[in-house]
């Protein structure tokens, strides 16, 4: 109880500081591993640690479908290539020059060991790279690269972390077969991934009829998805995001307004709190895991945690720029399709932020060989992941927007696109308003149409009076009641218009999002102004 109670009340300060944090704009991954850190040297707290087996299956199947629910699959597909490249060969780039420095470096560390140390800080965090990167004014391509990287790459770093902890309990490592098991593993999630994607679509669109069970099941379905595909050896990393991807396109179909506002709500919350207890629970294990290598002396601790976090930030340079440069030089086809801004290099380079996925991936690790023998350096390892947390967290993410600055790049400004969207979807329904309710009383019909000109209008910057609409007439209840089912009906035709658009990949993801939101919540406004007897 005195555990529980401890979590509970960090957890409130974690939120007080994330309210700090959004009020002055200040990342709040940044703030996350900061609070570790302070909870560490708070005397008096309590050593609490979570049986490593159960670490994954808490934190990373919600973590990832969230992520993944707010990734586009059109823009998704429209940067597979670059995207690949970074989430598979960076991947194991990284997990090989940093074991390669590792082993050097250290005397104590064996090359299985390096190579699980590696794997562990190789892939960015989907969750950091979205939190520090919003509200700097990147091109959405460059944004939806860097997403997309942070949501595959957790696999190519599970699966290659899986292998050499295999070699560390069981002694044996073979490389041909661990990249046909990579390849298979990878195809197996993926399909299991895609195949729980289509059985709960098929539920949501036959079967649920009731909000709070639609929220159930979409807390559910991470999880099942995760441990279905582990259970045959699939990566249930990749099925996650199979499986998020898959219904997040499909969202607008199998969803009520209300349903979707509620998921969306409580996904935001529940993402919040595993965020901040992953940095609590490290926090409270720090000081334990300090004393852990207290053997070893300060100074080489401090240069073991620099130097591995250094070539973590420098290795991502090494590989962007010839991942960037040889495709342009062997297709033209690139060459005139996308356009080359070396400063966008160079901010990708700088954007490889770790965090909650490698954190936890640290404190997975078994506490036991064997049941009579320690698992080698684990309080060692856990150390400098944390150090490579701490240093790109810190160092890249307060500094990118400086070097944002310094590159001289223009905001990308995404109103323009989002003033053509709405433009585009006021005016088919202004149309569609002509073409199917010409038969309505003309009362009705007049305010009916009044309102999307209304929307028009404000999209052209006119100037109405506040009162435009009905010009402050009361109607009867049926007219009322008739005037809000319309209403209704028409946001729907808006919002079939807006999904149209999302599923050709015509809409940014961030102004369908917005404009999904708007709707649903209009619609649930209308819903509670209808007049009931």
């Amino acid at each position: 109880m005195e555990n529980i109670t401890v979590i509970i009340m960090l957890l409130f300060g974690v939120a007080f500081l994330s309210l700090v944090s959004k009020r002055y704009n200040f990342p709040i991954p940044i703030v996350l591993v900061m609070c570790g850190v302070i909870i560490s040297v708070v005397p008096g707290l309590p050593v609490i640690a979570l049986s490593p087996e159960i670490v994954f299956i808490i934190f990373l199947p919600p973590l990832l479908y969230h992520a993944a629910w707010h990734t586009s699959w059109s823009e998704f597909k429209q940067t597979i290539r670059p995207i690949t490249l970074a989430a598979v060969g960076l991947v194991f780039f990284t997990t090989g020059l940093v074991a390669i420095v590792a082993h050097w470096l250290i005397d104590d560390i064996s090359w299985p060991l390096a190579f699980l140390l590696g794997a562990i800080v190789s892939p960015p965090d989907a969750v950091s790279a979205t939190a520090i990167t919003k509200g700097l004014g990147l091109h959405p391509r460059l944004i939806a690269i860097l997403e997309g990287e942070s949501l595959v790459n957790d696999a190519s770093g599970l699966v290659a972390y899986k292998y050499a902890l295999t070699a560390i309990t069981a002694g044996n490592f073979v490389l041909w077969q661990a990249g046909l098991n990579f390849v298979l593993m990878s195809v197996l999630g993926i399909a299991i991934g895609l195949a729980v994607g289509f059985i709960m679509y098929y539920i949501h669109k036959r079967f649920v009829c009731d909000d709070i069970i639609e929220v159930t099941l979409t807390l559910l379905t991470p999880f099942s998805s995760y441990l279905i595909a582990e259970h045959f050896e699939g990566s249930g990393v990749l099925a996650v995001v199979a499986t998020g991807l898959f219904l997040a396109a499909r969202s607008g179909t199998i969803f009520s307004h209300e349903s979707r506002i509620m998921t969306n709500a409580i996904w935001d919350v529940l993402s919040n709190i595993l965020n901040g207890l992953i940095f609590i629970l490290i926090g409270l294990q720090l000081r334990q895991i300090i004393e852990g290598i207290s053997n070893y002396s300060g100074n080489s601790l401090f240069i073991w945690g620099a130097v591995i976090s250094i070539v973590v930030i420098v290795v991502r340079f090494l590989w962007v720029v010839p991942a960037t440069m040889i495709p342009r030089l062997l297709s033209k086809k690139i060459r005139l399709k996308e356009e080359f801004d070396y400063r966008n290099m160079i901010v990708f380079g700088w954007s490889g932020m770790r965090g909650v996925v490698s954190m936890a991936a640290a404190l997975a690790l078994p506490l036991m060989l064997n049941k009579t023998e320690e698992f080698p350096l684990r309080n060692l390892i856990i150390y400098l992941v944390f150090c490579v947390i701490l240093s790109t967290l810190v160092i890249q993410g307060l500094t990118l927007p400086w070097l944002i600055k310094k590159l001289k790049i223009e905001r990308y400004s995404i109103l323009a696109e989002e003033y053509d969207v709405r433009n585009i979807i006021v005016s088919e329904t202004i149309a569609h308003i002509e073409d199917n309710f010409s038969l309505l009383d003309d009362e009705l019909l007049h305010n009916i149409k009044s309102k999307y000109e209304v929307k028009f209008n404000r999209l052209q910057k006119t100037e109405l009076p506040a009162n435009f609409f009905g010009n402050g007439k009361v109607f009867g209840n049926e007219i009322f009641n008739d005037f809000t089912k319309i209403q209704i009906d028409l946001l729907n035709v808006e919002r079939s218009k807006l999904e149209n658009m999302h599923k050709k990949g015509s809409v940014n993801e961030e102004i369908f999002r917005k404009i999904e939101k708007e709707l649903d919540l209009e619609e649930t406004r209308l819903w509670m102004e209808m007049y009931e007897e």
